[in-house]
């Protein structure tokens, strides 16, 4: 990444009359949360002395251990397009969560990353990663609340005029590129109203950062157009979810680690190992990647959406897919992720699970270049291939029984997620649906 210095984000806030700075981070959910500052405060806030009260943060502190401080990385320093009005510009920097101590904050997602991405260093690796999100843009009602009456009939790569969020996606991807995006594709998706844009692969701390800001530009420009957008894995019934597929690879310097232009596929054996680690987490890893009650709304067979833990280089029906590129391009796809999970945390427990194949050299099984939604369930017994977790009750007891991915997040984010997570299944469990009205209420 390039590197800017304070000096630089000074001159630069003076040059385009920024007035107001939001300093910004994450709760252990993924939400975004800010601080804002006046341009007066800026010097103060580059030299980390920014407090913020963390017990009024989802999963931080509490109430006796509160202050923390927010360090903002100038790599992050962005200037908004928009509130371009005479009062001044808005500017923004992400920023690392650090204790009254300074230490780093265990309750940080992005410190979680950072160590996780240390260990990959420490083996001689850097994370690449390149997300593929999808998302849904949907009427308001008249009183501006959401609904989720779609705005077209359109599905994949369709054109104007059955694709109405064109004009929409058009705005979302020239702002993307004012906030220093790279984007290399955008299109229609399946469903009718749901949308992808993909962006440049970059190292896997930039991703998760710009993953968040993505999801900020998404809801906003949706916004200007009268339109309410939502990354929720299964806003409709029928209809394909919304996914957010995780494209991998591991670089030592510029050579890419996965590739091996004389092994079978031309994989490397560290890629396998790779798959192999990822596939022996894959149960307790899907508590982080697809963290909702609706994200196994999603996870079911029929929609596109992977059930089963294999892996293939010829279909895209398993867990993880290999695409066709090999070379520097080589890489591997996990296609389980959706877009409501913390980009930090779901980073950093992929790399960890891929990175304990690695070290303790994990075979995967061999790939299934089969359709597996075809096969019988004889036959995916007899090919050892397991299912993802059905239900988010399933995942977090996955996640509460394996110890790699309980040590990636850390005592104090583990024990704060599991309590939000079981909270949030035993209220949608306790609750009246409108199926169960449906189903039962004139019959009984």
């Amino acid at each position: 990444m390039p590197k800017i210095s304070r000096e630089e984000i000074l001159k630069l806030v003076s040059q385009h009359n920024v007035k107001f700075i939001r300093l910004q981070f994450t709760d252990i959910l993924g939400i975004p949360k800010n601080v804002s500052i006046t341009v007066k405060q800026l010097e103060k806030a580059l030299n980390n002395e920014i407090m913020f009260d963390g017990s009024s943060i989802e999963g931080f502190v509490r109430i006796e251990e509160s202050d923390m401080y927010l360090h903002p990385d100038p790599n992050t320093f962005v200037i908004y397009p928009w509130n371009n009005s005479e009062e001044g510009k808005v500017a923004r920097l992400i920023c690392d969560i650090y204790t009254a101590d300074g230490i780093p904050f265990s309750g940080d997602p992005r410190y979680v990353l950072r160590r996780a991405l240390k260990a990959a260093e420490e083996m001689g690796y850097t994370f690449h990663v390149g997300p593929e999100a999808e998302f849904f843009l949907f009427h308001t009602a008249p009183d501006g609340s959401s609904t989720t009456l779609t705005h077209d009939k359109a599905g994949y790569f369709d054109l104007s005029p059955v694709d109405l969020g064109e004009n929409a996606r058009r705005e979302m991807v020239l702002t993307l590129e004012n906030f220093g995006f790279e984007i290399e594709a955008s299109h229609h998706e399946l469903a009718p109203g749901q949308h992808e844009i993909d962006f440049k692969y970059s190292d896997a701390l930039d991703i998760a950062d710009k993953i968040i800001t993505f999801k900020m530009i998404v809801r906003t420009v949706a916004q200007r157009h009268g339109l309410h957008a939502t990354f929720m894995a299964k806003p409709i019934y029928g209809e394909a979810g919304n996914g957010m597929h995780m494209n991998q690879s591991l670089f030592h310097g510029d050579h890419n680690v996965f590739w091996d232009k004389n092994s079978p596929n031309e994989l490397s054996k560290e890629a396998l190992y790779y798959i192999g680690g990822i596939l022996k987490h894959a149960k307790a890893i899907t508590a982080i990647t697809n963290p909702t009650v609706n994200s196994y709304k999603r996870l079911i067979a029929g929609y596109e959406a992977p059930v089963y833990i294999a892996w293939s280089a010829q279909n895209r029906s398993p867990l993880i897919r290999i695409p066709a590129k090999r070379g520097s391009a080589t890489r591997i796809e996990l296609r389980s992720p959706d877009p409501t999970c913390n980009p930090y945390l779901a980073l950093a427990v992929v790399l960890m699970a891929g990175l304990d194949g690695i070290k303790n050299k994990i075979e995967p099984p061999k790939p299934c270049n089969r359709n597996i939604f075809e096969l019988t369930e004889q036959e995916r017994r007899e090919q050892g291939i397991d299912t993802l977790p059905s239900s988010l009750q399933e995942a977090l007891e996955a996640l509460a029984a394996d110890d790699l991915v309980k040590d990636t997040l850390g005592p104090h984010i583990l024990d704060r997620y599991l309590d939000a997570k079981n909270h949030e299944w035993k209220e949608y469990m306790s609750k009246v649906h409108q199926w169960e009205l449906d189903q039962y209420l004139t019959v009984y």
